[in-house]
């Protein structure tokens, strides 16, 4: 069964795909079927930059447990840093 359900965010970074760095600036997360990933159903997470084409884009395709592993260690990561440090105003 696929949601349809797609959450989308501005993002402000850098991430590197197929042809090298680029700057990032959109993200969409959801659940729906992997086109890799050996599951029927996966999270889904897309960061790209539209400008650039399919060639900016990095792709994950996670089960359910480890998107929210990930989530987890990106708030402790964030917790443990002093306040501030990874901001766009530091």
């Amino acid at each position: 069964m696929c949601t349809y359900l797609t959450e989308k965010i501005a993002v402000e970074g850098s991430a590197k795909g197929a042809k090298g760095w680029f700057g990032a600036s959109e993200a969409t997360v959801y659940v729906d079927h992997p086109v890799h990933a050996r599951y029927g159903h996966t999270v889904n997470i897309d960061v790209l930059n539209p400008g650039l084409g399919a060639s900016a884009r990095v792709a994950l395709e996670l089960t359910e447990e480890t998107a929210l592993a990930l989530a987890a260690a990106i708030h402790a990561a964030i917790g443990a840093a002093p306040k501030g440090m990874a901001s766009r105003n530091q």
